[in-house]
């Protein structure tokens, strides 16, 4: 019987309704031990009806096991891995410990998503979670990342979790903390034990302090019997008291069967009869504890009946009958699949020093890359360095401890195992010479050149891409000679953090890391000297070897590498936008394929500038709106401020103009950290200026936008829109500040796009007879993007206007509304009406493409609807579950004017 909580139990009710009607629905239940969040699971299950149940119940000694709580979760499904797209089923037979690598940790999550939306299909589908708290790393990780991605499904999950224990974070989702009930309530429901004396009824309400599972268990005790407290105590700190009295009650060998159990709660009962054999113990030694009700026995296990109980067990046992435990336990699991269960039981039962134990710890770490479970693994790592008796294997251990922590999304512990790793190998360093080689093993340098590299990652995101830089070019020259393929991967890192701080002293120090080089690829440290060169203003040396690195991507060699997605970024650099575009967009999809999607949000920054900068607005903004998603969802948060400069530049050319402040608002707070980001932001608010009208306002911010690096950068193209300003405002001089920049860029580059943007300024600049030849010979420019082309039509209509050739001018002004309703650039719709309207006669009306009806999720179904895939390719494409995309299509189809999927085809999307 539930008492109180009606609130509560009205949530659980729409939660289940909800589900029932396809709108998934997820809630997080917080509260101390016994304050009721099973029974309202309970409550919960009980009407749910119809719906299929899956219940899982987080087990403490399981919580460093890869996947375990989702092995519980998915043990009856197993059959169905076979029927999902291929790369899903690979990710979760490797949490099964059954198939090879998975790769990113978070496919599994993607996975366990199409999964479930398989398995409602057949119906509505309840997952309830009890002691989350205690559920292993990797599997939070996975059912947080899927609930959040049913969106249509039947499907609803709550989890429970007990206050005081260890954190389960679960941002976007709803969460309840569950009060103590009030004393109404507390006396209802402990008269549902029975009548008691009533100096005995009010101490369990003064003691139990409104907690439900103090109430009935102090109740069916007999208060009485326990000391009185000189103060009250909080209920949970009873309840351990009150389990401890009862355990220490035990005969001694009932406690000892009892610590075992405690060490391995959910283990077979055949492995507890074994190991319980090994310390002289038999079955009959736990009937005490079962006629009490602290444990009940089936035909597969031994179950205590509440947390509490358990934990009781196993703190009121000395510590060498613990570890007399754990070690019976270790010498019985000998089975493989136990392999992990056993290494944690040695590695517990170890007093000191054990290497064999510790190379134990190391092969489960091993397995649980393999499954995707990187915490778990820098976990076991993390505990074989402690039983690690040689240095260089703890230094070793412990580096790949933090590139596991790392690659989990564990960052600030990350850092602080990376730091350990730098104290522990510096003295090893000492005096060493990094050219030469000296004192300094191989070993030691990889040892801390990754330590410093896992450093210089973090600090990226926690502290800025100045302080990454610094720690990478750190990280990079202890192999500069040892290793330089692994010293350049490094130094890629270095160069990209230099050019996101917009620091010339930093870009300077990466060219000299990268001259020091001594082997590796040559054609990448030549490109990125290059890039280095470029921002430094070097553009006539800099421009060659990025085009080779461009070129050599293209042939196809570098697919979902740093390389690739460099070259892909410096095709944009120097204006080769066709090719970069294709490289860029080539690395993300293969991305995809390999299921790397802690990576995707770096990978889509390129490509959403690009798509950016060539006037690919809507493909922009769905790869920005993906990005965001996954950064927030991997904690990248400095990644997501980079984004959010995208999406502020493409809000303002869209016209939406109070979200462009304000995202540009959010990033310039950002501005000392994220050079880079600042000037992309400032830029978009240049934009605004322009489109209403305040030149003198554009000229100002744009004057900071091109001057150093950020001006060299994809923000070279900024040069045009600050001659405009300039033009408009009246100073020519201005105007022509930075022009001298852009005519070099296109100069050695030899871009189409450069070569238009540059006649168009020359225009611009030139207000006699001959600038409508340089307007002209813009437009001819064959390769210049969609949106550079409107603008310079709305340039020469506005020239040809004031120079009283009104039909040309409409010609040119009406071409470029059209253009700029295709490609969405609906900010620039007042100007070209303005115009339109001076001269005259009607204005043509908006004629919005059927793609930006769209969502940028619509767009991106879409798109890959018509291009003949199946609603499951495209789930597992876009991480997102089967039936949502057919709801995203359902949506679609009125929008595009389509009822039928065959008609996709034939639409301009």
């Amino acid at each position: 019987m539930m008492v109180g909580r009606s609130a509560e139990r009205s949530r659980l009710v729409r939660l289940v309704a909800d589900a029932k009607a396809g709108r998934s629905r997820s809630l997080v239940v917080r509260g101390e031990a016994g304050i009721g969040k099973t029974a309202l699971l309970e409550y919960a299950a009980g009407v749910a009806g119809g719906m299929r149940i899956l219940r899982v119940v987080g087990i403490e000694s399981e919580a460093e096991i890869p996947f375990a709580a989702l092995q519980l979760m998915l043990a009856r499904d197993v059959e169905r891995f076979d029927a999902l797209p291929a790369p899903h089923a690979q990710a979760l037979r490797a949490a099964f410990g059954t198939g090879s690598a998975s790769g990113d940790r978070l496919m599994v999550g993607a996975a366990t998503l199409t999964l479930l939306s398989e398995l409602a299909g057949e119906g509505p589908l309840l997952c309830l979670f009890d002691d989350v708290q205690w559920f292993d790393r990797s599997s939070a990780d996975a059912l947080l990342f899927a609930v959040r991605r049913l969106h249509t499904d039947p499907v609803g999950a709550v989890f429970a979790v007990r206050d005081g224990e260890r954190p389960f974070p679960a941002a976007g989702i709803d969460d309840i903390r569950l009060p103590r009930l009030g004393a109404r309530d507390s006396a209802e429901l402990l008269a549902t034990v029975g009548p008691l004396p009533q100096p005995v009824a009010d101490r369990v309400l003064e003691e139990s302090g409104g907690n439900p599972l103090a109430i009935m268990e102090l109740a069916r005790s007999g208060t009485a019997a326990l000391p009185s407290p000189v103060a009250p105590l909080a209920a949970v700190g009873r309840l351990e008291e009150h389990y401890q009295l009862q355990v220490r009650a035990l005969p001694s060998r009932t406690r000892l069967a009892l610590l075992l159990v405690a060490a391995d709660h959910g283990c077979e009962l055949w492995s507890f009869l074994a190991a319980a054999e090994r310390l002289g113990l038999g079955a009959d030694d736990l009937e005490p504890a079962e006629q009490m009700g602290l444990v009940r026995v089936t035909g597969e296990a031994v179950e205590f009946r509440h947390p509490l109980i358990r934990a009781a067990a196993y703190q009121e046992a000395p510590f060498a009958r613990r570890l007399a435990a754990h070690r019976a336990l270790a010498d019985v699991l000998s089975d493989p699949r136990d392999a992990d269960r056993r290494a944690w039981h040695a590695a517990t039962a170890a007093g000191g020093t054990d290497d064999g134990v510790a190379d134990e710890l190391e092969r489960a770490a091993e397995r649980a890359l393999a499954r995707g479970a990187p915490a778990a693994a820098s976990r076991a790592l993390e505990r074989a360095v402690q039983l690690s008796g040689d240095p260089a294997v703890q230094a070793r251990r412990l580096v790949t401890a933090a590139r596991a922590a790392y690659d989990a999304g564990l960052l600030d512990h990350a850092a602080t195992l990376a730091a350990a790793v730098t104290a522990m190998t510096g003295p090893a360093l000492a005096g060493a010479d990094p050219a030469e080689g000296g004192a300094m093993s191989g070993n030691v340098a990889w040892v801390q050149a990754e330590a410093a590299w896992i450093r210089a990652q973090v600090a990226y995101e926690r502290d800025s891409p100045a302080r990454a830089c610094e720690l990478a070019i750190d990280a990079a020259t202890p192999v500069l000679t040892a290793d330089p393929a692994r010293a350049i991967s490094v130094l890629i890192e270095a160069v990209w953090c230099a050019r996101d701080s917009a620091d010339e002293g930093l870009l300077a120090r990466c060219g000299e890391q990268l001259g020091r080089v001594r082997g590796g690829p040559p054609e990448v440290a030549r490109a990125l000297g290059g890039f280095v060169g470029l921002l430094s203003g070097r553009t006539e040396e800099a421009v060659p070897p990025m085009r080779d690195l461009l070129l050599a991507a293209g042939d196809g060699g570098m697919d979902a590498t740093l390389e690739g997605l460099s070259a892909g970024f410096l095709g944009v650099l120097i204006g080769a936008d066709d090719l970069a575009l294709k490289v860029l967009d080539r690395q993300v999809a293969t991305m995809r394929a390999q299921g790397a999607l802690g990576w995707l949000p770096y990978a889509q920054e390129p490509l959403a500038l690009a798509q950016l900068v060539t006037g690919r607005f809507r493909d922009a903004e769905a790869n920005v709106a993906e990005a965001l998603s996954l950064a927030a969802e991997l904690g990248q948060d400095l990644q997501a401020i980079v984004l959010t400069a995208i999406s502020c530049c493409l809000a303002a050319v869209r016209g939406e103009v109070d979200t462009a402040r304000q995202q540009a608002d959010l990033v310039l707070k950002h501005a000392g950290r994220h050079g880079m980001a600042a000037a992309q932001a400032t830029w978009a608010l240049a934009l605004i200026d322009l489109m209403a009208g305040d030149p003198h306002a554009a000229l100002d911010r744009l004057d900071e936008v091109c001057a150093g690096p950020p001006g060299r950068d994809v923000t070279v193209r900024a040069i045009a829109d600050h001659v405009e300003a300039g033009v408009r405002a009246g100073d020519l001089d201005r105007a022509r500040r930075h022009l001298p920049q852009l005519a070099s860029w296109a100069g050695h580059t030899a871009s189409p796009a450069a070569e238009a943007l540059l006649l168009r300024c020359t225009a611009l600049l030139d207000d006699s007879r001959e600038a409508q030849g340089h307007f002209e010979a813009s437009l001819a420019v064959d390769g210049c993007g969609l949106h550079d082309r409107a603008r310079t039509r709305l340039a020469y209509g506005e020239w040809l206007r004031r120079h009283r050739r009104p039909t040309s001018a409409r010609a040119q002004l009406s071409q470029a509304l059209a253009t700029f309703d295709q490609v969405g650039a609906y900010g620039w719709h007042a100007r070209v009406r303005t115009e339109l309207v001076a001269l005259g006669g009607p204005v043509p009306p908006a004629d919005t493409a059927a793609a930006e009806q769209l969502t940028a999720q619509e767009l991106q179904v879409v798109r890959r609807a018509a291009l003949g895939l199946s609603n499951r390719e495209i789930a597992a494409q876009l991480f997102l579950s089967p039936r949502t995309v057919g709801h995203h299509l359902y949506k679609a189809y009125p929008k595009l004017g389509v009822s039928r999927r065959a008609e996709l085809a034939q639409l301009d999307l």
